[in-house]
């Protein structure tokens, strides 16, 4: 009985740890090419909403960081539903959130379940949101719902139209 008693409240102690395992997601975004006389990198945003379209936190935003005075971030507004939401509050650059633009392809992006915005997002349901805006081009948005924290792997995908490909999103 010695021996079962403390098991019992170290298993006991230790069943809430083990709900709590963080995930890792994986993020594959494709950039297309497109046939225009002028090409220019999309600017990208990528965040998560909660069902009820509220903010729930930044993953990447990708700009023009090499331009003069930081002037990149003046084109960040064209990521209108992302500005809405964020990046008009923000100061660029965000350490871990922003980046260059990507040249055409397939983009892989992964985040720890254990560090920045996915280590304190609450186990539900959410929306991971691609938004693209690009110089000269067009605009687009992109939504792939997912379930935060549930039991098994889930292998998610979205397609776009014109400024994004194909959005593939793995968590486990």
């Amino acid at each position: 009985m010695r021996k079962l008693l403390p098991f019992a409240i170290t298993s006991l102690l230790g069943a809430p740890a083990i709900n709590a395992v963080a995930a890792d997601l994986t993020l594959k975004v494709e950039v297309p090419r497109l046939n225009v006389a002028e090409y220019h990198k999309p600017y990208v945003a990528i965040w998560l909403e909660k069902p009820d379209q509220t903010f729930a936190g930044n993953l990447s935003v990708w700009y023009d960081l090499k331009k003069r005075d930081n002037e990149g971030t003046k084109w960040l507004k064209d990521l209108r539903q992302w500005w809405r939401r964020s990046g008009r509050e923000l100061q660029m650059p965000v350490e871990g959130v922003s980046g260059a633009t990507r040249t055409t392809g397939e983009q892989t992006l992964s985040f720890a379940g254990d560090k920045g915005i996915l280590a304190k997002l609450p186990a539900g349901d959410y929306q991971l949101i691609v938004e693209a805006a690009r110089e000269g081009g067009g605009r687009e948005v992109v939504k792939v719902p997912f379930q935060w924290q549930a039991k098994g792997e889930q292998n998610l995908k979205a397609q776009g139209s014109h400024e994004l490909g194909t959005i593939a999103v793995t968590i486990k």
